[in-house]
């Protein structure tokens, strides 16, 4: 049983509630960090590339005979010798950064990830948090409300357009549903601002898959 604070929007009013949210009481570090090194990895565009002998302009001529002038051999313009030339083992843009941990274990990370902000009372939960028509000032107003500075992750219950477009053009501010919510999302930002029943979503995600009957 730990606490967290609320924020009701209607009465701009802060409070405190207990929770019981089944999230175990220790944090995986080791978990945490192999889930924040995919995300990051799987983010990596890996376009960057250079070009070799045969990707480069220009013709294949010798720049002069082979013998009898004194200089070294020369092939053409195109070695890796030359400035303007071809790069060795440089990078190439052929390279797939993308891999995927179980799903077990990525779970695991979110869960881990929650725990440690609701220890650290970082986590605010908001009472109607809605509205009418998009509204940017109203969405700074409840970041002031709650004395939320630097970056902050808003998450939503459910989809909602109008709360995604009053929080998008904040800076330092983004906003995912529950059922997008990851373990990176939760860790590369320093404050939470939860909708009400934004948390009970995502620990319905974290809940174990009951066996059937057959089993």
């Amino acid at each position: 049983m730990t606490t967290m604070n609320t924020y009701d929007v209607a009465k701009s009013a802060k409070g405190e509630k207990e929770i019981s949210l089944d999230l175990g009481d220790q944090l995986l570090y080791r978990t945490l960090k192999d889930a924040v090194v995919m995300y990051q990895s799987n983010r990596r565009q890996g376009d960057a590339h250079t070009k070799n002998r045969t990707e480069l302009a220009g013709h294949a001529k010798k720049p002069w005979k082979q013998k009898k002038t004194g200089r070294a051999r020369a092939g053409d313009r195109r070695s890796p010798l030359w400035v303007g030339g071809a790069t060795t083992f440089g990078p190439r843009n052929k390279r797939n950064w993308y891999y995927s941990l179980p799903k077990k274990q990525r779970l695991v990370a979110l869960r881990s990830a929650l725990l440690g902000k609701l220890q650290d009372q970082e986590v605010h939960e908001a009472s109607g948090l809605n509205f009418a028509t998009p509204s940017t000032s109203a969405a700074r107003a409840i970041l002031d409300g709650c004395g939320m500075r630097g970056t902050v992750l808003v998450i939503t219950a459910n989809y909602n357009e109008n709360v995604w477009k009053s929080f998008r053009n904040l800076s330092q501010v983004s906003i995912c549903p529950a059922a997008e919510a990851n373990a990176h999302m939760l860790l590369a930002h320093k404050w939470v601002l939860a909708e009400e029943g934004a948390l009970e979503n995502i620990v319905s995600r974290l809940a174990k898959p009951k066996a059937s009957q057959g089993e």
